[in-house]
């Protein structure tokens, strides 16, 4: 009795124990995001509301306490978010979609500030009368306003291996309008710390200056890190050092710009960004083993997002509700319409031009953290209005916005095209990759019509069919070769004769990632497919597997390119 009593003290009681917690948020994450997924919706929402249950909001497993203590895990995954995310921003591509994304980039933060700030102020003054305190709160609603969530999006688009035009840009508004963000926050801040008379022209242009300095000195500790870690990715091969050099880089970078009082996601951008530029196909190799160990550190960032999230103070003063609906309408229209306007202005496709507007819903780390930061500025009423709302409006973008982004990303034909080898053998069965029976031969077929088959071939490994359709043997060029040597009894020789063993055969259903996994045990060039019923279906060679992948990813790129 006393050790269930023990066991429901320690379950009731989970914060206490970090370990547990990381198991708990990663395996039932885990089902949720699967479960989530088997329903078409993103399973980052399966992750977030896992979290939810088993938070503030929930069964309480979590504390806020213990959320707040596993902060340098969240920031460490957020730095691998940001790192990766600079990982796709290649030169090429931002020169080649340079103008559209600074167009839209601006006009989707400045046009939601300006929507949202105009809003908040009219309304507010409408009811209050209170002039400053309409002013605080349009200012400061409308600079978190203009930030987007990097963590969502890009979990989404990496979950849908999104890939194309639309893609790229997102990826460098979702890296950059933080950063606007917070230049307008700094400026807001000021403007209503001026008004209340707390502030001077130097505290002012401090202010301003603050972010300047956070943002530069990101800059030059990614690039430092970033050519430091090319460095090494270049110089060695082996796949588990040079995750071990990227880790402990990243690590690195994050430490040292906390310490310096950087931007932190900036840095790791940055760094990401330097890399791929400049280390060519071994930054690719790098980033596909990040990508390989960064699927549990996500699980459990989004399933603490969720346990973050404490809905039950979400409406309980009617003031919350509307200023609610006021930030969740303007900013929606501010995005949509600014991404718009952006994105004709850049002459961007008509495709961007009608979905990216669905892909900037998502806010979470940066709004939320301004949003304290404001509490923290502003006691009272403005502060903690902030807070509620910012963190209402949260918990609801995070949950709709990628139903949105999913929404976008399929319409745009962007969906599935970012994908590897791997990918492919992982989606295929044998079926897919059996080579064709046109050039099968006969038990008694002589040699003369074996060889004539042969020259109208290039394949190395030719099937003998019985007249039941079933599989007998397979002659490889190799042993016609040696036959050839014995000219004087070539014609008495059958296909029968002549061929060799082929092994174990597969079904057609087979998945694609067994079969590799068997020529690379058995050491063999082909293996046989057969039916249900043992009849022959075809070979599938080990030089052929590579040549039907390369023409399947140039048929994926050819898409991307065609997009534009």
């Amino acid at each position: 009795m006393e050790q269930l009593d023990l066991i429901r003290d320690s379950l009731l009681n989970m914060d206490h124990n970090i370990l547990c917690l990381i198991g708990f948020a990663l395996f039932f994450g885990t089902i949720g995001g699967r479960l989530f997924q088997k329903l078409h919706i993103p399973q980052v929402v399966g992750y977030i509301i896992i979290g939810i249950i088993i938070g503030e909001s929930g069964l309480k497993f979590i504390s806020q306490e213990t959320v707040s203590n596993m902060d340098p895990f969240n920031f460490f995954a957020l730095g691998l978010i940001g790192f990766s995310i600079g990982g796709e921003l290649k030169a090429s591509v931002l020169k080649k979609y340079g103008k559209q994304f600074t167009w839209i980039l601006f006009f989707e933060a400045l046009v939601a500030f300006f929507v949202v700030g105009v809003l908040m102020f009219s309304v507010v003054f409408l009811l209050t009368k209170n002039v400053f305190y309409a002013t605080a709160l349009g200012l400061l609603f409308g600079s978190i306003s203009s930030a987007t969530a990097a963590a969502g999006t890009t979990d989404v688009l990496w979950e849908y291996k999104a890939k194309g035009p639309m893609t790229s840009i997102l990826l460098g508004i979702v890296a950059l309008d933080d950063v606007l963000a917070l230049f307008l926050f700094a400026i807001s801040a000021s403007i209503i710390s001026s008004i209340q008379g707390g502030n001077n022209a130097t505290s002012l242009l401090m202010n301003i200056l603050t972010p300047v300095l956070e943002i530069g000195g990101a800059v030059v500790v990614g690039v430092i890190a970033g050519y430091i870690l090319s460095y090494l990715v270049r110089h060695y091969q082996d796949a588990e050092r040079v995750l071990s050099f990227s880790i402990g880089a990243i690590l690195a970078a994050l430490g040292i710009s906390g310490i310096l009082k950087f931007d932190t996601i900036m840095t790791c951008m940055v760094m990401g960004f330097v890399l791929t530029n400049t280390a060519g196909r071994a930054a690719d190799a790098m980033f596909s083993q990040i990508n390989k160990f960064t699927p549990p550190i996500y699980v459990v960032f989004f399933v603490l997002v969720g346990a973050k999230l404490n809905i039950s103070q979400f409406g309980k003063e009617p003031v919350i509700l509307l200023l609610l609906a006021l930030y969740l309408g303007g900013r929606t229209l501010g995005k949509m319409a600014g991404a718009t306007f952006g994105a004709i202005l850049g002459k961007a496709s008509p495709k961007i031009v009608r979905f990216l507007p669905f892909t900037l819903f998502s806010q979470s780390g940066v709004a939320i953290g301004l949003s304290i930061l404001a509490m923290q500025r502003f006691s009272g009423d403005i502060g903690n209005n902030i807070l509620i709302v910012v963190t209402a409006s949260t918990f609801i973008v995070q949950i709709i916005g990628p139903f949105f982004l999913k929404y976008a990303i399929e319409n745009a034909g962007e969906a599935g095209l970012n994908i590897t080898e791997d990918d492919i053998i992982e989606k295929s069965c044998a079926s897919d990759f059996i080579r064709s029976k046109s050039s099968s031969l006969q038990c008694e077929d002589n040699l003369k019509k074996i060889l004539k088959v042969f020259s109208e071939n290039d394949d190395l490994y030719y099937p003998v069919i019985a007249k039941n359709e079933k599989l007998v043997g397979v002659i490889s060029v190799n042993e016609i070769k040696d036959t050839l040597m014995y000219s004087e009894i070539s014609d008495l020789l059958a296909a029968i004769d002549l061929m060799g063993s082929f092994g174990s055969p597969v079904l057609p259903s087979t998945p694609m990632k067994d079969v590799v996994d068997i020529l690379h045990r058995s050491q063999s060039d082909f293996v046989a497919v057969v039916d249900q019923d043992g009849k022959f279906c075809g070979l599938i060679e080990q030089y052929s597997i590579q040549r039907q992948l390369s023409t399947k990813l140039l048929e994926v790129c050819n898409k991307v390119e065609a997009l534009g």
